[in-house]
């Protein structure tokens, strides 16, 4: 019997890119990661990645051949690997050193080294990773392709990727399904509808098989239908239906400053009846409150000055559960009787507290299956087609129901059913979507695409929380990304004023945000990872009420400098 020793290996580092030097993730295929210049092993930069994201990186290798693995590691638990065989953790405070040995099997001629994180366990950092030993002597699996970028026109997507070393041909994946097969660096996809949004990542092949895939990338095809607004918009609440501390304010007193006023607030009769109503507050609640007919006449001269008035359902004591299509058809009846007693130009969803959930097991956000999800997407699926184009829909969720999606997804268990639970909603509704605008505040700390907690009343959470948006992001441990929206659909919200709510954020801290996102500029060390968006929307405020009542700084600070934007 013939025995097969394992070649004894000779020290070389085949990994691309070992110590994240380039100050990028080329040649690694990584999920929810990300390189930072602080804290570093040696060098200036390291891995830092969340706790669900996995950075991979496939290398040539001998048959019968033993490898030694190592990689420096701190923070949170982190596992170190080859796919396929050992793996080995640590969750050290300070960079500490993991490492391995593994012996390629009689005719592997590749191996995958991998590093990820715990689910829920937080941010790990590594650096300076290491495969030692003699590289193949065929061409092995190629690299994953680097993150592709793209451009589209009304049919079609062009998408270029840097060239792989050692690869043959190229294939684009739509999801789980290939698109197109190249020899070179690009591909067009055509036959595609106007203003739908698609998201693909490309593998690189040859002879020896398939990378990895890369990064996502996500486009939209032009010929969206945009709604008559400003480039950049003003957007406030106007406590139409209700009087708090703030006072009343008439319809036909709202400034002109103002570019769509959202009437809060339709609630329901019951939870789960999807029955809105809407009434005036009257005037022995409301000092100086308007007729219903002076009220309707303000509304139509709003809307000869160009602005948009719509009906906004929910709010912190609306809770709307549509739990039965019966629910869902009485939503559609009662909200388009509202906007069609009060001539309104849309609907804006507030949906906070318990309205919307996603049951066990519901973790894809491109296919829901809870029912409030379900007949909450169908009801204004039947809004639009019923007012057509020029209906404005937009959405005010909390950061709780959309960013927190990043880290945690309610359907997946493990937390609250809620986190994340708008995705599916505004997915659905992505290519109808007006504006969404997150309410910034009345949030905890909330992890960005950096991977680093960010705290409310600052420019830093409004650049993190928006960036997000545009440049789309992983969804918890789903195994799906969200696609980022159009520049010109986001916005984001903060309250008027600091009793309006926690997380009044200074004019000046707007400002830099607000430069950062369209400008690139004032950024304060964050790096946009959708990059800039010049015709970003604007901002949303709660609320119109609150600023009168402190003198319009809001509306004073920022109409003129929303003005000035590109």
């Amino acid at each position: 019997m013939a025995v097969v020793f394992a070649q004894p290996v000779s020290a070389a580092n085949l990994l691309t890119n070992s110590g994240f030097e380039s100050g990028s993730l080329s040649g690694w295929s990584c999920s929810g990661g990300t390189v930072v210049s602080s804290p570093v092993h040696s060098g200036s930069y390291a891995l830092s990645a969340s706790d669900h994201g996995r950075c991979a990186q496939t290398v040539s290798v001998q048959p019968n051949t033993t490898y030694t693995v190592s990689a420096w590691v701190r923070g949170n638990p982190v596992y170190l690997g080859v796919t396929g065989g050992p793996s080995t953790w640590a969750a050290p405070s300070a960079y500490q050193q993991l490492s391995l040995t593994f012996t390629s099997g009689a005719s592997q001629t590749s191996a995958e080294l991998y590093l990820h994180g715990w689910y829920g366990a937080g941010t790990y950092h590594a650096d300076d990773v290491v495969l030692d030993g003699p590289g193949g002597t065929d061409p092995g699996t190629p690299a994953a392709p680097g993150t592709p970028s793209a451009t589209a026109t009304a049919s079609s997507i062009t998408l270029s990727w840097p060239a792989v070393s050692g690869a043959t041909g190229y294939r684009v994946y739509e999801g789980s399904s290939p698109r197109t097969t190249v020899s070179g660096t690009s591909a067009t996809i055509s036959g595609l509808g106007a203003c739908e949004t698609h998201t693909y990542t490309v593998t690189a092949h040859n002879a020896a098989g398939e990378s990895a895939r890369s990064a996502p990338v996500s486009a939209t095809t032009s010929g969206c239908q945009q709604a008559d607004l400003p480039r950049h918009a003003l957007i406030g609440y106007l406590h139409a239906s209700f009087a708090n501390g703030s006072g009343y304010v008439r319809m036909a007193d709202v400034p002109a400053a103002w570019d769509v006023i959202n009437l809060a607030f339709g609630e329901p009769t019951s939870v789960n009846s999807g029955d809105i109503r809407f009434s005036l507050c009257p005037v022995a609640e409301c000092g100086g409150a308007e007729s219903e007919a002076d009220f309707i006449a303000a509304i139509r001269a709003k809307q000869a000055q160009g602005k948009k008035v719509l009906i906004s359902i929910g709010g912190a004591n609306g809770q709307v559960q549509l739990t039965t299509a019966a629910a869902r058809d009485r939503f559609v009846q009662s909200v388009s009787a509202i906007i069609d007693r009060y001539g309104l130009d849309g609907l804006d969803i507030d949906f906070e507290g318990h309205s919307l959930y996603l049951d066990a097991g519901d973790t894809d956000f491109r296919n829901p299956t809870t029912p409030v999800i379900v007949h909450l997407i169908a009801a204004l699926k039947a809004l639009k087609a019923r007012y057509g184009s020029d209906f404005v829909l937009t959405m005010a969720p909390e950061t709780f129901f959309v960013q927190v999606g990043y880290q945690f997804y309610g359907g997946a268990g493990g937390g609250d059913n809620r986190t994340g639970s708008y995705l599916p909603v505004i997915h659905a509704m992505r290519d109808a979507l007006t504006v969404l605008h997150v309410q910034d505040y009345n949030s905890g700390p909330v992890m960005g695409l950096d991977n680093q907690y960010h705290n409310m009343g600052g420019a830093d959470f409004h650049i993190a929380m928006t960036d997000m948006i545009k440049a789309g992001f992983p969804v918890a441990r789903t195994g799906h990304t969200f696609p980022g929206l159009r520049e010109d659909q986001i916005a984001f919200g903060l309250p008027a004023a600091v009793s309006a709510g926690n997380g009044h954020t200074a004019p000046a801290a707007v400002h830099d945000a607000l430069n950062c996102l369209a400008r690139n500029q004032s950024c304060g060390g964050y790096t946009l990872r959708g990059g800039a968006s010049p015709a970003i929307r604007g901002l949303m405020t709660w609320s119109i009420n609150w600023d009168r009542y402190y003198g319009w700084e809001f509306q004073n600070s920022h109409r003129p400098f929303l003005d000035g934007l590109p």
